[in-house]
């Protein structure tokens, strides 16, 4: 968490090396059940930041919405979680073979 705050303030949330830092907090939050913490995270500032300055078929941006699907898979999930993680996979799948083929 310290680096990527340290990231933020000193290259902005929108630096792509933030947003990767960031995502790598996302990753070592949702492997210690911190699942709400790196929701909240990817949902108000991550996701937007990669969605402005990288754009949303970005290998990171769609990186990022399947770390979100990871997240919202919790043992506590809701319908609405798991129609939210279909959605996002649905969108992530659509954009790769658009981009990469």
């Amino acid at each position: 968490r310290e680096i990527y705050d340290r990231r933020v303030a000193m290259q902005g949330i929108s630096h792509e090396e933030t947003i990767l830092t960031g995502n790598n907090l996302v990753g070592s939050l949702i492997n210690l059940k911190r699942l709400e913490e790196a929701k909240s995270l990817l949902r108000d500032q991550l996701l937007p930041a990669a969605r402005q300055s990288l754009g949303a078929d970005h290998h990171i941006t769609l990186g990022l919405n399947l770390n979100l699907v990871m997240a919202l898979k919790n043992p506590e999930h809701t319908r609405n979680d798991l129609l939210e993680a279909a959605t996002i996979i649905q969108d992530v799948v659509q954009r790769r073979r658009r981009v990469f083929g």
